[in-house]
């Protein structure tokens, strides 16, 4: 594993905006950086990304059956009481799912470490595969790569037959929605829905707050449509505390992601993998940190339950350094993880994303920031396997 300096596509920028790639550049700052990329040899990706990245999503998978089935670690997640039959219902039901993505710390020598699962909302997607392929195979043409470079990316493919195979499920259209001013989520999910549609399924979309709510309990499109089928991109807690989400156990509106996935995006998920598989080369000790106000000892990492993009989270490194950064969940119940440092790089700081289709292990996207907390300002780099 390198990160190689290269030279940008003089044109990249014209090319992003032309295929939909408008979020590029955040706040003037960029986040699409191709100044560099991170070269993997194929057996690290093969024994050190993949295989490991398929087996923890079968053991977490494991875990959905056992944790719906409990009240009290239902309870242990802080899933309101409201909304727990509904959730072990989807997953007795067998309701499909879509994708998830899960963040590893990961030097090219050690095996790699799960920080987290981000199995409702994942985001860094249409980067991980449509536009990083695209730089791969300009690179490529431009001889500024290998003839025989090639990058673990099935993430496409395997969108659109999943799509085509959860299709009989659904009922149409399949409505995608996200918050209406966000240009990244409403990229990403114009990505997803180009990608149903080339799996056959008729779709729409529409933004999360123009969603109706009709007096027999459905939710509906702009024109009192009832909606069947809603891909959201918007956080299910978010949905849990709104007046508005209180209508979801009975709405008899089928989700992508589906209620079950509420367990898997929870930190929650993180200690409970951990007592079951203690000592797995691929986890962080962890424990449910029930007393946020008494500060860490060095070692450890406190991260709230439902934390997103790097907020809340407080790190005491073994050497007695320590980071936090702040954000909206600081009286949130905590999580307590084993201090793992990602790697270095040029003073980069990547986290691979690994991103789960369907249940198949597909490909790679890494983010790095400056610090080693991945905030949401974190870059996106391509990747390579030479």
């Amino acid at each position: 594993m390198r990160r190689i300096r290269i030279a940008e596509r003089p044109d990249w920028r014209a090319g992003a905006e032309r295929h939909g790639f408008r979020f590029h550049t955040i706040d003037g700052a960029p986040y699409w950086d191709e100044r560099a990329y991170y070269a993997f040899a194929l057996e690290q990706v093969e024994r050190d990304l993949e295989a490991p990245t398929l087996e923890l999503h079968e053991m977490a998978m494991d875990l959905v059956g056992e944790i719906v089935a409990s009240d009290f670690l239902m309870h242990r997640l802080a899933i309101p009481e409201r909304f727990r039959d509904w959730i072990a219902r989807s997953w007795r039901d067998g309701s499909p799912h879509v994708y998830g993505r899960m963040d590893l710390a990961y030097d090219g020598r050690a095996p790699a470490k799960l920080y987290e699962l981000n199995y409702d909302t994942p985001t860094a997607l249409y980067e991980a595969a449509f536009f990083q392929w695209l730089w791969l195979e300009e690179q490529i043409e431009r001889g500024a790569l290998p003839r025989d470079a090639d990058q673990f990316n099935l993430i496409q493919e395997n969108i659109i037959e999943t799509f085509a195979t959860i299709a009989p499920r659904l009922p149409r259209p399949l409505y995608f929605s996200a918050v209406r001013d966000s240009e990244e989520d409403q990229g990403t999910i114009a990505y997803l829905a180009d990608c149903a549609g080339q799996a056959g399924l008729a779709t729409r979309r529409i933004a999360i707050e123009d969603i109706g709510l009709a007096i027999d309990g459905r939710y509906t499109d702009l024109d009192d449509v009832p909606i069947g089928a809603l891909f959201k991109l918007y956080p299910i807690e978010f949905m849990f505390d709104d007046a508005f989400g209180q209508a979801l156990p009975q709405s008899r509106l089928t989700l992508l992601e589906p209620p079950w996935k509420a367990v898997l995006s929870n930190k929650g998920i993180l200690p409970l993998l951990w007592e079951r598989h203690r000592g797995h080369p691929n986890l962080l000790p962890a424990f449910f940190d029930d007393r946020p106000d008494v500060p860490l000892p060095a070692g450890w990492v406190r991260k709230p339950l439902l934390s997103r993009e790097g907020a809340n989270i407080d790190v005491h490194a073994a050497a007695g350094e320590e980071w936090r950064s702040d954000g909206p969940y600081g009286d949130a119940p905590c999580i307590r993880q084993a201090f793992h440092s990602l790697p270095e790089f040029d003073g980069a700081y990547p986290l691979v994303g690994s991103w789960v289709i369907g249940d198949r292990a597909s490909g790679i996207g890494m983010r790095e920031d400056d610090s080693l907390i991945t905030r949401d300002s974190a870059r996106f780099m391509p990747h390579a396997i030479i």
